[in-house]
Protein backbone atom coordinates (compact mmCIF):
# COMPACT_ATOMS: atom_id res chain seq x y z
CA UNK A 1 0.00 0.00 0.00
CA UNK A 2 2.87 2.26 0.81
CA UNK A 3 4.34 1.59 -2.58
CA UNK A 4 1.15 2.41 -4.10
CA UNK A 5 0.51 5.47 -2.70
CA UNK A 6 4.07 6.99 -2.60
CA UNK A 7 4.42 7.91 -6.37
CA UNK A 8 0.91 9.72 -5.72
CA UNK A 9 1.97 11.96 -2.57
CA UNK A 10 5.26 12.82 -4.76
CA UNK A 11 3.42 14.18 -7.35
CA UNK A 12 1.29 16.14 -4.90
CA UNK A 13 3.98 17.63 -3.04
CA UNK A 14 5.99 18.43 -6.69
CA UNK A 15 2.51 20.16 -7.93
CA UNK A 16 1.85 22.45 -4.61
CA UNK A 17 5.39 23.94 -4.97
CA UNK A 18 4.92 24.56 -8.76
CA UNK A 19 1.91 25.86 -7.76
CA UNK A 20 3.20 28.10 -5.19
CA UNK A 21 6.52 29.32 -7.15
CA UNK A 22 3.95 30.39 -10.05
CA UNK A 23 1.97 32.49 -7.58
CA UNK A 24 5.02 33.91 -5.73
CA UNK A 25 6.91 34.74 -9.10
CA UNK A 26 3.66 36.11 -11.02
CA UNK A 27 2.90 38.63 -7.77
CA UNK A 28 6.33 40.10 -7.88
CA UNK A 29 6.23 40.70 -11.91
CA UNK A 30 2.93 42.10 -10.66
CA UNK A 31 3.53 44.46 -7.82
CA UNK A 32 6.50 45.56 -10.10
CA UNK A 33 3.89 46.70 -12.62
CA UNK A 34 1.59 48.21 -9.97
CA UNK A 35 4.45 50.07 -8.47
CA UNK A 36 5.83 51.50 -12.22
CA UNK A 37 2.13 52.63 -12.96
CA UNK A 38 2.16 54.22 -9.72
CA UNK A 39 5.72 56.36 -9.61
CA UNK A 40 6.27 56.38 -13.43
CA UNK A 41 9.01 53.54 -13.15
CA UNK A 42 10.84 51.24 -15.19
CA UNK A 43 9.54 47.91 -14.25
CA UNK A 44 11.65 45.82 -16.94
CA UNK A 45 14.64 44.98 -14.99
CA UNK A 46 12.33 43.29 -12.16
CA UNK A 47 10.34 41.59 -14.87
CA UNK A 48 13.70 39.85 -16.85
CA UNK A 49 15.37 39.08 -13.59
CA UNK A 50 11.83 36.92 -12.81
CA UNK A 51 11.62 36.00 -16.30
CA UNK A 52 15.34 34.70 -15.89
CA UNK A 53 14.21 32.81 -12.91
CA UNK A 54 11.43 30.94 -14.34
CA UNK A 55 13.13 30.30 -17.47
CA UNK A 56 16.17 28.40 -15.62
CA UNK A 57 14.20 26.87 -13.27
CA UNK A 58 11.91 24.69 -15.89
CA UNK A 59 15.28 24.34 -17.72
CA UNK A 60 16.34 22.57 -14.53
CA UNK A 61 13.19 20.92 -14.02
CA UNK A 62 13.35 19.30 -17.42
CA UNK A 63 16.99 18.68 -18.01
CA UNK A 64 17.26 16.84 -14.40
CA UNK A 65 14.53 14.57 -15.15
CA UNK A 66 16.03 13.61 -18.29
CA UNK A 67 19.97 13.69 -17.04
CA UNK A 68 20.21 13.91 -13.81
CA UNK A 69 24.02 13.93 -13.68
CA UNK A 70 25.01 15.70 -17.32
CA UNK A 71 23.05 18.24 -16.48
CA UNK A 72 24.60 19.94 -13.13
CA UNK A 73 27.65 18.82 -14.70
CA UNK A 74 27.08 20.86 -17.74
CA UNK A 75 25.61 24.02 -15.74
CA UNK A 76 28.91 23.82 -13.57
CA UNK A 77 30.83 24.03 -16.67
CA UNK A 78 28.44 26.86 -17.86
CA UNK A 79 28.49 28.72 -14.37
CA UNK A 80 32.90 28.50 -14.75
CA UNK A 81 32.56 30.32 -18.07
CA UNK A 82 30.19 32.94 -17.26
CA UNK A 83 32.06 33.82 -14.07
CA UNK A 84 35.26 33.85 -16.18
CA UNK A 85 33.93 35.91 -19.11
CA UNK A 86 31.39 38.28 -15.99
CA UNK A 87 33.83 41.52 -16.26
CA UNK A 88 33.84 41.62 -20.16
CA UNK A 89 30.30 41.84 -20.12
CA UNK A 90 29.52 45.00 -19.80
CA UNK A 91 29.03 47.42 -22.47
CA UNK A 92 31.85 50.06 -23.43
CA UNK A 93 35.47 49.85 -22.72
CA UNK A 94 36.11 48.87 -19.02
CA UNK A 95 39.65 50.24 -17.36
CA UNK A 96 38.39 49.10 -13.93
CA UNK A 97 35.88 46.35 -12.62
CA UNK A 98 32.54 47.99 -12.11
CA UNK A 99 31.25 47.68 -8.80
CA UNK A 100 29.01 44.51 -8.92
CA UNK A 101 31.38 42.87 -10.99
CA UNK A 102 33.02 40.68 -8.24
CA UNK A 103 29.92 39.80 -6.73
CA UNK A 104 28.20 38.34 -9.62
CA UNK A 105 31.58 36.54 -10.51
CA UNK A 106 31.29 35.08 -6.72
CA UNK A 107 28.20 34.02 -6.85
CA UNK A 108 28.84 32.00 -10.56
CA UNK A 109 31.54 30.26 -9.04
CA UNK A 110 29.19 29.18 -5.32
CA UNK A 111 26.58 28.29 -8.03
CA UNK A 112 28.73 26.02 -10.61
CA UNK A 113 30.41 24.84 -7.39
CA UNK A 114 26.86 23.56 -6.08
CA UNK A 115 26.29 21.81 -9.32
CA UNK A 116 29.37 19.73 -9.61
CA UNK A 117 28.68 18.87 -6.31
CA UNK A 118 25.00 17.74 -6.92
CA UNK A 119 26.11 15.97 -9.83
CA UNK A 120 28.72 14.38 -7.90
CA UNK A 121 26.13 13.15 -5.57
CA UNK A 122 23.75 11.93 -8.32
CA UNK A 123 26.17 10.18 -10.24
CA UNK A 124 26.18 6.29 -8.94
CA UNK A 125 30.18 5.50 -10.65
CA UNK A 126 33.25 5.97 -8.33
CA UNK A 127 35.56 7.21 -10.82
CA UNK A 128 32.69 9.68 -11.88
CA UNK A 129 32.05 10.83 -8.63
CA UNK A 130 35.58 11.38 -8.00
CA UNK A 131 36.36 12.85 -11.38
CA UNK A 132 32.59 15.77 -10.35
CA UNK A 133 34.17 16.03 -6.79
CA UNK A 134 37.69 17.29 -8.42
CA UNK A 135 35.56 19.73 -10.76
CA UNK A 136 33.71 21.18 -7.74
CA UNK A 137 37.28 21.29 -6.07
CA UNK A 138 38.83 22.92 -9.25
CA UNK A 139 36.10 25.72 -9.63
CA UNK A 140 37.13 26.68 -5.97
CA UNK A 141 40.86 27.00 -6.76
CA UNK A 142 39.71 28.99 -9.92
CA UNK A 143 38.18 31.52 -7.62
CA UNK A 144 41.42 32.16 -5.74
CA UNK A 145 43.09 32.64 -8.75
CA UNK A 146 40.87 34.66 -10.35
CA UNK A 147 41.56 36.74 -7.06
CA UNK A 148 37.84 36.52 -6.10
CA UNK A 149 37.73 36.49 -2.04
CA UNK A 150 34.40 35.96 -1.53
CA UNK A 151 33.80 33.66 -4.32
CA UNK A 152 36.92 31.22 -3.16
CA UNK A 153 34.71 31.48 0.48
CA UNK A 154 31.51 30.86 -0.89
CA UNK A 155 32.38 27.64 -2.87
CA UNK A 156 34.49 26.39 -0.08
CA UNK A 157 31.46 26.46 2.48
CA UNK A 158 29.52 24.73 -0.35
CA UNK A 159 32.06 21.63 -0.46
CA UNK A 160 32.40 21.72 3.24
CA UNK A 161 27.96 22.07 3.82
CA UNK A 162 28.06 19.25 0.68
CA UNK A 163 30.76 16.78 2.51
CA UNK A 164 28.29 17.78 5.77
CA UNK A 165 25.16 16.69 4.24
CA UNK A 166 26.38 13.18 3.46
CA UNK A 167 26.40 12.31 7.23
CA UNK A 168 22.66 14.28 7.96
CA UNK A 169 19.66 12.08 7.65
CA UNK A 170 17.85 15.31 8.07
CA UNK A 171 17.39 17.99 5.87
CA UNK A 172 15.17 20.46 7.86
CA UNK A 173 17.67 21.36 10.00
CA UNK A 174 20.48 22.54 7.96
CA UNK A 175 17.85 24.25 5.66
CA UNK A 176 16.80 26.14 8.36
CA UNK A 177 20.21 27.14 9.56
CA UNK A 178 21.05 28.42 5.84
CA UNK A 179 17.67 30.02 5.95
CA UNK A 180 18.76 31.48 9.20
CA UNK A 181 21.89 32.95 7.82
CA UNK A 182 20.43 34.90 5.23
CA UNK A 183 18.31 36.69 7.59
CA UNK A 184 21.28 37.47 9.96
CA UNK A 185 23.16 39.04 7.14
CA UNK A 186 20.32 41.04 6.00
CA UNK A 187 19.82 42.43 8.76
CA UNK A 188 22.88 43.00 9.68
CA UNK A 189 23.10 45.45 6.35
CA UNK A 190 19.96 47.37 7.33
CA UNK A 191 21.25 48.20 10.53
CA UNK A 192 24.43 49.66 9.36
CA UNK A 193 22.45 51.34 6.32
CA UNK A 194 20.40 52.41 9.94
CA UNK A 195 23.70 53.52 11.19
CA UNK A 196 22.27 51.74 14.49
CA UNK A 197 25.31 49.10 15.16
CA UNK A 198 28.69 49.92 17.16
CA UNK A 199 31.00 52.31 16.04
CA UNK A 200 33.57 49.93 16.34
CA UNK A 201 31.80 46.98 14.56
CA UNK A 202 30.36 49.66 12.27
CA UNK A 203 33.53 51.20 11.23
CA UNK A 204 35.20 47.79 10.62
CA UNK A 205 32.27 46.55 8.29
CA UNK A 206 32.61 50.04 6.54
CA UNK A 207 36.37 49.61 5.58
CA UNK A 208 35.44 45.99 3.81
CA UNK A 209 32.34 47.18 2.19
CA UNK A 210 33.50 50.57 1.24
CA UNK A 211 31.63 54.12 2.42
CA UNK A 212 30.11 54.54 -1.17
CA UNK A 213 28.28 51.35 -0.69
CA UNK A 214 27.09 52.40 2.51
CA UNK A 215 25.53 55.81 1.55
CA UNK A 216 23.83 54.16 -1.37
CA UNK A 217 22.08 52.15 1.28
CA UNK A 218 20.97 55.13 3.56
CA UNK A 219 19.54 56.77 0.61
CA UNK A 220 18.08 53.47 -0.43
CA UNK A 221 16.41 53.24 3.44
CA UNK A 222 15.87 56.96 3.48
CA UNK A 223 13.39 56.45 0.02
CA UNK A 224 12.03 53.10 2.06
CA UNK A 225 10.90 55.28 4.86
CA UNK A 226 9.15 58.57 2.82
CA UNK A 227 6.71 55.78 1.17
CA UNK A 228 6.75 52.41 2.94
CA UNK A 229 4.14 50.74 0.93
CA UNK A 230 5.03 51.17 -2.65
CA UNK A 231 8.37 52.99 -2.77
CA UNK A 232 9.40 55.45 -5.57
CA UNK A 233 9.04 52.82 -8.36
CA UNK A 234 11.28 50.39 -9.59
CA UNK A 235 14.39 51.47 -11.69
CA UNK A 236 14.24 55.18 -10.23
CA UNK A 237 16.76 54.99 -7.32
CA UNK A 238 19.16 55.97 -9.50
CA UNK A 239 17.23 59.42 -10.28
CA UNK A 240 16.72 60.47 -6.78
CA UNK A 241 19.73 58.83 -4.85
CA UNK A 242 22.86 61.82 -4.08
CA UNK A 243 25.37 58.90 -3.74
CA UNK A 244 24.79 56.97 -7.16
CA UNK A 245 25.05 59.94 -8.91
CA UNK A 246 28.18 60.53 -7.63
CA UNK A 247 29.87 57.38 -8.15
CA UNK A 248 32.34 57.07 -10.70
CA UNK A 249 30.87 54.37 -12.93
CA UNK A 250 27.01 54.64 -11.69
CA UNK A 251 25.06 51.77 -12.22
CA UNK A 252 21.50 53.55 -10.57
CA UNK A 253 21.71 50.40 -8.14
CA UNK A 254 21.94 50.27 -4.22
CA UNK A 255 24.15 47.05 -4.45
CA UNK A 256 21.40 45.04 -1.77
CA UNK A 257 18.60 43.38 -3.41
CA UNK A 258 16.31 43.78 -0.44
CA UNK A 259 17.12 47.34 0.38
CA UNK A 260 16.48 47.85 -3.80
CA UNK A 261 13.36 46.31 -3.07
CA UNK A 262 12.42 48.39 0.25
CA UNK A 263 13.57 51.98 -1.69
CA UNK A 264 11.48 51.22 -5.10
CA UNK A 265 8.54 49.17 -4.12
CA UNK A 266 8.33 49.48 -0.33
CA UNK A 267 7.56 46.53 2.26
CA UNK A 268 5.78 44.77 -0.09
CA UNK A 269 8.56 43.95 -2.79
CA UNK A 270 10.36 43.00 0.36
CA UNK A 271 8.02 40.43 1.39
CA UNK A 272 7.57 38.90 -2.04
CA UNK A 273 11.39 38.48 -2.23
CA UNK A 274 11.67 36.89 1.05
CA UNK A 275 8.47 34.56 -0.36
CA UNK A 276 10.51 33.37 -3.30
CA UNK A 277 13.27 32.87 -1.31
CA UNK A 278 11.53 30.80 1.38
CA UNK A 279 9.36 29.16 -1.56
CA UNK A 280 12.77 27.83 -2.95
CA UNK A 281 13.81 26.98 0.64
CA UNK A 282 10.49 24.86 0.99
CA UNK A 283 10.63 23.00 -2.49
CA UNK A 284 14.11 22.13 -1.87
CA UNK A 285 13.06 20.61 1.71
CA UNK A 286 9.77 18.81 0.21
CA UNK A 287 11.61 17.18 -2.94
CA UNK A 288 12.40 13.85 -3.17
CA UNK A 289 15.88 13.87 -4.34
CA UNK A 290 18.79 12.81 -2.31
CA UNK A 291 19.41 15.19 1.31
CA UNK A 292 22.76 15.70 0.24
CA UNK A 293 21.30 17.13 -3.48
CA UNK A 294 18.77 19.01 -1.76
CA UNK A 295 21.38 20.71 1.37
CA UNK A 296 24.21 21.56 -1.54
CA UNK A 297 21.92 23.36 -3.68
CA UNK A 298 20.89 25.15 -0.63
CA UNK A 299 23.78 26.65 0.40
CA UNK A 300 24.86 27.48 -2.73
CA UNK A 301 21.77 29.49 -3.34
CA UNK A 302 22.40 30.77 0.08
CA UNK A 303 25.70 31.89 -0.69
CA UNK A 304 23.86 33.98 -3.83
CA UNK A 305 21.41 35.51 -1.63
CA UNK A 306 24.22 36.40 0.87
CA UNK A 307 26.27 37.95 -2.28
CA UNK A 308 22.75 39.93 -2.89
CA UNK A 309 21.95 40.86 0.22
CA UNK A 310 25.38 42.96 0.17
CA UNK A 311 25.97 43.19 -3.41
CA UNK A 312 24.56 43.54 -6.60
CA UNK A 313 24.68 39.77 -7.64
CA UNK A 314 20.67 39.39 -9.26
CA UNK A 315 21.03 42.40 -11.58
CA UNK A 316 23.40 39.80 -13.45
CA UNK A 317 20.44 38.22 -15.78
CA UNK A 318 23.29 35.44 -15.82
CA UNK A 319 23.12 34.95 -12.00
CA UNK A 320 19.66 34.77 -12.17
CA UNK A 321 18.99 32.01 -14.61
CA UNK A 322 21.71 30.03 -12.98
CA UNK A 323 20.09 30.43 -9.33
CA UNK A 324 16.43 29.20 -11.02
CA UNK A 325 18.71 26.34 -13.01
CA UNK A 326 20.12 24.86 -9.69
CA UNK A 327 16.87 24.56 -8.09
CA UNK A 328 15.29 23.29 -11.15
CA UNK A 329 17.99 20.27 -10.99
CA UNK A 330 17.89 19.78 -7.22
CA UNK A 331 13.99 19.37 -7.24
CA UNK A 332 13.70 17.42 -10.55
CA UNK A 333 12.09 13.93 -10.75
CA UNK A 334 15.06 12.01 -12.43
CA UNK A 335 12.63 9.64 -15.07
CA UNK A 336 14.80 6.90 -14.40
CA UNK A 337 13.72 6.29 -11.12
CA UNK A 338 10.03 6.12 -12.13
CA UNK A 339 11.14 3.40 -14.49
CA UNK A 340 12.54 1.41 -12.22
CA UNK A 341 10.14 1.46 -9.35
CA UNK A 342 7.40 0.84 -12.41
CA UNK A 343 9.66 -2.70 -12.67
CA UNK A 344 9.46 -4.34 -8.90
CA UNK A 345 9.58 -7.76 -10.11
CA UNK A 346 12.47 -7.08 -12.55
CA UNK A 347 15.92 -9.11 -11.50
CA UNK A 348 18.44 -6.46 -10.15
CA UNK A 349 21.91 -6.95 -12.22
CA UNK A 350 24.31 -9.14 -9.97
CA UNK A 351 21.89 -10.59 -7.98
CA UNK A 352 22.07 -14.23 -6.99
CA UNK A 353 18.88 -15.37 -8.66
CA UNK A 354 19.06 -13.28 -11.67
CA UNK A 355 19.65 -15.31 -14.89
Amino acid sequence: MASATGPDADSERRNVSDAAGIVVLGSCAAWSLITAALHDGRPEGVLLAVLAVAAGYASGRISGALVPVAAPCVGALAGLGLALAEPHLAPGPQFVVPLGHAGATAALLAVAAGSACCAAWAATAPALRLALGLLAAGITVTAAVLGSSTGFLLCTAVLLCSLAAGRLRHRGPGIAGLGLATVLVTGVSWALAGNVLPDGLTASLEGQLTPHRIQLWQDALHMAHQDSSTGVGPGRFGELSSAAAEALLPDGKPHSAPLQLAAEQGIVGVLLLAAAYGWILHALWRTTRSTPIALTAAAALTGLSLVASVGNALSFTSVSVGAGFLAGLATAHPIAEDVSHSRPDAPARGDRLAP
